[in-house]
């Protein structure tokens, strides 16, 4: 009787250790920024003002004056999939709307995550002329009369 309640426990506890692994490698999709109702965007035309458009599509997730020719209005949507630690965007919805001198609809466009480019912000390095060297290699050198680069070609 014992082995087998012993058998049940250790079978039960197998089973659940199997789940919450599995549990952990699921999925999970967050949906963050502006959620467009279904059939708004449809809803703009040129030559509407800017309150009636935020009356169609709510507040904007941002927005742009570009030298005074105008404002424009940013519905910015992101979708983001996590597994484990792994976090990738699968959609990403951007709705452009662009107004003229006068606050009207003056062109309006939807883009997906397909439309956009992805840019590296920080790859460019900029040049160290002399030895690259730490703060730990600088201290242990101390007054040895090393080297003080290439720039200055002489001994400190």
């Amino acid at each position: 009787m014992k082995n087998t309640n012993r058998f049940f426990a250790s079978t039960w506890f197998a089973a659940a250790g199997l789940a919450m692994l599995l549990a952990g490698c699921s999925p999970e999709v967050e949906h963050r920024g502006y959620m467009p109702k279904p059939g708004a965007f449809n809803q703009i035309t040129s030559g509407m003002s800017k309150t009636e458009v935020e009356g169609i599509l709510g507040s904007p997730s941002t927005t742009a004056s570009i030298q005074y020719k105008g404002d424009s209005y940013y519905y910015i949507t992101s979708t983001t999939t996590s597994k484990a630690f792994m976090t990738e965007e699968t959609d990403r919805e951007v709705i452009a709307v662009r107004f003229d001198d006068a606050g009207r609809v003056k062109s309006f466009a939807q883009y997906g995550l397909q439309d956009g480019r992805v840019i590296d912000v920080n790859t460019n390095r900029t040049p160290v002329y002399g030895e690259d060297t730490s703060l730990l290699t600088s201290l242990l050198r101390g007054a040895k009369g090393t080297s003080a680069g290439p720039m200055l070609g002489r001994k400190l």
